[in-house]
């Protein structure tokens, strides 16, 4: 009788465990095909900072948008660039997420340590400039965007003073004051732009700062490189011109409010996470433009004139045809140096090593 039922409880173990087996075979499986895809972005800003990182966030929503349940995406914010980026890097790994995006310069060799660390997630880097098989680089012709928004401020102008608040002087930056600057000189010959640098991507008290020192150094307009609406405010609030960036800050001062260069992320964010679910993607070195809706300028506020629209609107198509480039030479720089010749052009390599302001500029390049 002992033997008899040792007999019966083995067979319903293994019956039991057979079913077991069965049961979480099916179900890993139906996982494994039904397993939403997970993408991540890491912002240095909150997502709601009416500038750089909201308009890469409007980005991640296209994609949640256009993909819908066969997509999660999520999104880290303020966070610095610094050690706290490894961080969270590893936490985003660890939950699953297959393509990280990370939206800072200063990311850069935390994601070149996280590509090596962790081959079978897709990594990718705004800005910046290191590739390997599994980190690609995306970003594009802002400069482009940027020197149309300056045409704008140098039409606004009356003392010919116009102030420019920047985050750090790394070569992106310096190119975007430059192709700003020289944007503001094509619609008032001979205007300069005064820049101070925040050492921030986003700190609204020192860009309202910025602002301040620039309206108390004479100028009339102010523009930016930050990514709050805070230089804005302040202009609002003394009636001055506005140029803003990375994304339509309009309502933050709709009289003082001009234009700005813009990006349109969310394009290019469905193509690689799409690619990624595919198992299409690939590295690369992506620089989008005005010919291809990446960057462009937001709609213009109430103080620009028809004339100078229209000014606007031909330099666009100029540039969209090639027939037009603004580090095309003879460009000088502050010391009256001959930085590119007549006949010559800087390529976008040249672009991301730029250290040098050109004439007109006044502020230091180093900071």
């Amino acid at each position: 009788m002992k033997g008899r039922k040792l007999a019966i409880s083995a067979a319903l173990t293994t019956v039991v465990a057979a079913a077991a087996v069965l049961t979480l075979g099916v179900g890993a499986g139906s996982a494994a095909k039904s397993a939403t895809f997970k993408a991540a972005w890491i912002y240095v800003g909150p997502h709601n900072d009416g500038g750089w990182s909201q308009a890469h966030d409007a980005g991640r929503l296209f994609v949640q948008k256009s993909l819908g349940s066969k997509v999660v995406t999520t999104y880290k914010e303020n966070i610095p660039e610094g050690p706290q980026v490894a961080q969270t890097i590893e936490s985003l790994v660890s939950d699953g997420n297959s393509i990280i995006f990370g939206t800072s310069y200063g990311y850069q060799p935390y994601f070149a340590a996280a590509a090596k660390a962790h081959p079978d997630v897709k990594f990718e880097m705004a800005t910046g400039t290191m590739q390997s098989k599994n980190l690609a680089e995306y970003y594009g012709a802002g400069e482009d965007s940027i020197y149309l928004s300056g045409m704008a401020a140098g039409a606004a102008t009356k003392k010919g003073v116009v102030g420019y608040v920047a985050a750090f002087p790394i070569p992106e930056v310096i190119r975007h004051t430059n192709a700003f600057a020289l944007g503001v000189q094509a619609t008032h010959p001979g205007a300069t732009v005064k820049v101070v640098w925040t050492s921030s991507w986003f700190d609204p008290a020192k860009e309202k700062k910025a602002a301040q020192s620039l309206q108390s150094a004479g100028a009339d307009v102010i523009g930016q490189n930050v990514d709050s609406p805070a230089a804005g405010q302040f202009a609002k609030s003394v009636s001055l011109p506005w140029v803003g960036y990375d994304s339509d800050s309009a309502k933050f001062a709709p009289q003082q409010w001009l234009t700005a260069a813009v990006y349109n992320w969310g394009p290019y964010y469905l193509k690689r996470v799409k690619a990624a679910m595919a198992g299409t993607w690939k590295t690369g070195f992506y620089y989008g433009g005005l010919k291809d809706g990446f960057t462009k300028l937001a709609p213009f506020g109430p103080a620009v004139s028809a004339q100078t629209k229209a000014a606007i609107a031909a330099k666009t198509k100029a540039i969209e045809s090639g027939s037009f480039y603004e580090f095309a030479g003879p460009l000088y720089d502050q010391k009256g140096k001959l930085r590119v010749p007549k006949g010559k052009k800087l390529s976008v390599t040249q672009l991301y090593a730029m250290n040098w302001l050109v004439k007109g500029v006044q502020g230091s390049a180093t900071g």
